[in-house]
């Protein structure tokens, strides 16, 4: 079985061109995405025929769950298309298939290099789409119904989350410290498995440092802590503007790199990043 390695601001996955091949790809994600036994991986990438895009993109954790939604994987995956010629380079929309809905990704050349850009669709504030089991008259509901501001109680600390789905769940916390010192390897999987989450959430803690930058650490479901994360930097500059905390367009500093998102307040939030080929290989199927 022939693979690729990709990664986009360190957020790295395992990319099979699947065709219209079957296999057990939860377990072969668990297997493939060990560490220090397999390739190593945030998550696997499946590529497969769609009759409605260009491609069709499932995202598999590296638990063996599989995730509606992911920013970088998109990217990666239009990295990789683009590279074996399996749709144009330059200019043009390149559109994927997912389980959140159809995805466009717009390639261009800056100062030669690709630049890969994703629309990932406009973010759901409906607190049962997200789905988020809040009660009623808690929290702050906005008129597009971001829950702001809402009290949880997790491993001895109160945190006030956001809630919103970028395609996928998301719980945001706000601090005004440095983010090193956040304890996230402890209260991440508490988190993410909270009773509020009954699809268990993508959990980001964020410091705002200026109108267009924000520092982000992201707990991803079904991962743990991730160097980068396209949906979960999403989620917080969506929810950083409408709390009035930055501009449209913000610089998200993560520790595997920068991520930019741009989102106009009411339609789709648009990601620009990194996206590389590290390797290719063959795994014995």
């Amino acid at each position: 079985m022939q693979f690729t390695k990709l990664q986009g601001a360190g957020n790295d996955f395992v990319l099979i061109d699947a065709g219209g091949g079957q296999h057990n790809w939860p377990s072969l994600a668990q297997t493939m995405c060990r560490r220090h036994f397999g390739i190593g991986a945030d998550g696997l990438l499946v590529l497969l025929p769609s009759e409605d895009a260009d491609f069709g993109l499932r995202v598999f954790n590296a638990d063996g769950s599989e995730a509606e939604a992911c920013g970088n994987g998109l990217r990666c995956s239009v990295k990789y298309a683009a590279s074996r010629g399996l749709v144009a380079l330059e200019p043009g929309k390149v559109t994927v298939e997912t389980l959140a809905g159809i995805r466009k990704a717009s390639l261009s050349r800056e100062t030669g290099a690709i630049k890969i850009q994703v629309a990932m669709g406009a973010p759901d504030f409906d607190a049962a789409k997200i789905p988020v089991n809040v009660e009623p008259g808690q929290g702050r509901l906005g008129d597009i119904k971001l829950l702001t501001d809402y009290p949880v109680a997790i491993g001895g600390r109160e945190m006030m989350l956001s809630f919103l789905s970028i395609g996928n769940p998301h719980a945001v916390y706000f601090q005004e410290q440095p983010l090193a010192g956040f304890p996230l390897s402890r209260l991440g999987p508490l988190v993410e498995r909270h009773e509020l989450f009954p699809n268990r959430v993508n959990f980001e803690v964020a410091r705002v440092i200026s109108r267009q930058q924000i520092e982000v650490r992201v707990w991803e479901r079904g991962v743990g802590e991730t160097l980068a994360c396209g949906s979960g930097a999403c989620a917080v500059a969506v929810a950083a503007q409408l709390l009035g905390h930055v501009d449209r367009c913000v610089n998200v500093i993560l520790p595997g790199g920068v991520l930019e998102v741009e989102w106009d307040g009411a339609g789709e939030v648009l990601l620009s990043g990194p996206a590389e080929i590290v390797f290719t290989g063959q795994w014995p199927d």
